[in-house]
């Protein structure tokens, strides 16, 4: 009998990806409100996205082998109290300075709750692993959709920074709820996983997953970071008003996440991955061909439930492909993500200064037709595996 409790430690796991997301959706909801406090120019307003996905690459490169030597309580404890400090610092910074250090610190709180998280409930799912990451991705979405939607509602009344104070003090219940949790206990209790490292660096299949997850990580965080600003710039939306529209985004996201945790137990993953692919690129060409507001709103919703499959689905078949060094294999799979996450904001922004944010979205079609193909490639070479086993 295992010496934790799995629905509490589920329960722990859904409060850290409730963390996760609103860490994720934070920059993006205040980016236009701090464009002009602080005179940003949309290169400098990417910078700033590289600081945040800098970070959440360092955590994602150490959580892996840490949680399988050393397990995962304390790490999930010191990342939250680290994020909880981080946005009060935002809210408090007088220079951008300030901010570029308090997302390096959020950034790498991110890395280590979303990898750990998600390893946990693989790692405790004893079937259905799509269908519990599923779930446990409605939470990330839960908080992806909440700020964005009080700081829409809350623009004029009260200032960006009480906002962000009142989201410190949220990102401290989960800190309490992990100091009174027990969890899985590591998988190694001698040394670092080296060699299974080396091994997992040379895996085909992890590589091919990962770059789905490349390409999946970067479109996500571009679409949430700048959809404010397109919004903005494209239909001459004020701002702050901005930041609601963008809470359709992870309205669809986290309305397809639901639906999928019970699609899951029914239908094939890789049927529904297929489906999210195809709903996700038609909402892309919607949002950059609308020239009027609800069919690009529309758009957005569509690129989010378009976008739910894809963690939970990928993260599953990594878990079920590496059962017994499931943190350090989750570890790679989100490295490689992050470098998507790093990469794809950053030319978006790049192409945005050049050529208008309208153009840049293209971007993000051509990463889900990227996707299509890997995965596609992928899932011919497992068939060809079961045929010659």
């Amino acid at each position: 009998m295992p010496d934790y409790k799995r629905q509490r430690v589920f329960s722990a796991s859904c409060l850290g990806m409730l963390v996760f997301g609103i860490m994720m959706t934070t920059l993006g909801s205040i980016l236009p409100s701090m464009t002009g406090k602080f005179g940003l120019s949309a290169s400098d307003s990417a910078g700033l996205f590289l600081f945040m996905t800098f970070g959440m690459f360092a955590g994602s490169v150490l959580f892996g082998p840490i949680v399988d030597r050393f397990g995962y309580k304390l790490l999930l404890i010191l990342s939250t109290g680290a994020i909880a400090a981080s946005l009060a610092g935002i809210a408090m910074a007088t220079g951008i300075a300030m901010i570029r250090a308090s997302l390096l610190l959020i950034g790498f709180g991110g890395g280590v709750i979303n990898g750990a998280t998600n390893a946990i409930v693989s790692e405790i799912s004893e079937e259905g692993k799509s269908a519990g990451l599923s779930l446990l991705g409605v939470f990330f979405g839960i908080g992806a959709f909440g700020v964005p939607f009080a700081l829409g509602q809350l623009i004029g009344k009260v200032s960006y920074e009480s906002v962000i104070f009142a989201i410190a003090a949220i990102v401290l219940i989960p800190f309490f709820f992990f100091i009174a949790t027990a969890f899985p206990k590591p998988k190694m209790s001698q040394g670092f996983p080296v060699r299974e490292m080396v091994t997992l660096l040379k895996s085909k299949s992890l590589l091919l997953l990962g770059f789905v997850l490349f390409f999946e990580s970067g479109i996500e965080i571009a679409t949430g970071g700048w959809v404010s600003s397109f919004f903005s710039s494209e239909f001459g939306i004020d701002p702050g008003r901005a930041v609601l529209y963008m809470s359709f985004y992870w309205l669809g996201l986290t309305a397809a996440r639901l639906a999928l945790n019970l699609l899951l137990k029914r239908l094939s993953p890789r049927l529904l991955i297929n489906i999210c692919f195809i709903t996700a690129l038609a909402g892309t060409i919607i949002l950059t061909v609308s020239s009027s507001l609800l069919p690009a709103v529309l758009g957005l919703m569509l690129i989010g439930a378009g976008f739910a499959a894809v963690f939970p689905v990928i993260l599953a078949h990594v878990g079920e492909l590496y059962p017994e060094i499931t943190g350090t294999a989750f570890g790679i799979a989100m490295v490689m993500a992050l470098c998507g996450g790093m990469f794809i904001p950053w030319l978006m922004g790049f192409m945005g200064e050049l050529k208008g944010l309208r153009l840049s979205f293209s971007i993000v079609s051509i990463s889900i037709i990227c996707q299509i193909g890997i995965y596609l490639f992928w899932t011919r070479q497992q068939k060809k595996t079961i045929t010659n086993h």
